[in-house]
């Protein structure tokens, strides 16, 4: 979930700067030291916005810069759990696809994909239900819910999102479109 919030957080401003510490300058430094980064009660900021308040700054010995606390704020991505998340596959591998939800990728497993056998197409880069002829792979859309997640703050690539397209309304968009289409002829013979 993208969140709007008011943070705080303290930032070096080198010597050269010290001339002019602006709203600007303590922007940028603070896009450069948290954009990207994954908190595990904020989640992953995606992007500084607006600084409001630049506290007086604070020498600390043998550190050239000022340090200066700032009021903030941010836009973050927080993936909360059961959340439904739309996506698109970056990639597949034999034991799944993993979904680009946001700033971060989430885990499709195999098993939570369908009940069926997927084979695995390393050269088409795509997971196929014998079947019923479905296909999954890269570049297609799904709609999935979040099932685990585990934040890693000091590598946030290393953190796990998973995901599940089993339950009803969930799955790739196309086979979402194709089981809406084929209930409403159903009902329409009713």
């Amino acid at each position: 979930m993208y969140k709007r919030v008011r943070l705080r957080d303290t930032v070096e401003v080198p010597p050269a700067f010290l001339a002019d510490v602006t709203p600007g300058l303590v922007k940028q430094l603070l896009q450069d030291k948290l954009e990207g980064r994954m908190d595990e009660e904020v989640g992953s900021v995606v992007s500084v916005i607006e600084v409001h308040d630049i506290g007086s700054g604070a020498v600390l010995p043998n550190r050239p810069g000022v340090y200066y606390e700032a009021e903030f704020d941010a836009l973050t991505f927080d993936p909360q759990m059961q959340e439904l998340v739309d996506g698109e596959i970056v990639e597949v591998v034999n034991f799944g696809a993993f979904v680009g939800i946001g700033p971060v990728d989430g885990l499709l497993h195999v098993s939570q994909i369908s009940d069926e056998y997927l084979a695995y197409d390393e050269e088409g880069q795509s997971l196929a239900s014998r079947d019923s002829n479905r296909t999954i792979g890269v570049g297609d859309a799904v709609r999935a819910r979040i099932v685990t997640k585990s934040i890693d703050e000091r590598n946030p690539r290393d953190s796990k999102i998973g995901l599940t397209a089993k339950q009803v309304g969930l799955g790739k968009h196309g086979w979402l479109e194709a089981e809406r289409q084929k209930r409403e002829a159903q009902a329409g013979e009713d």
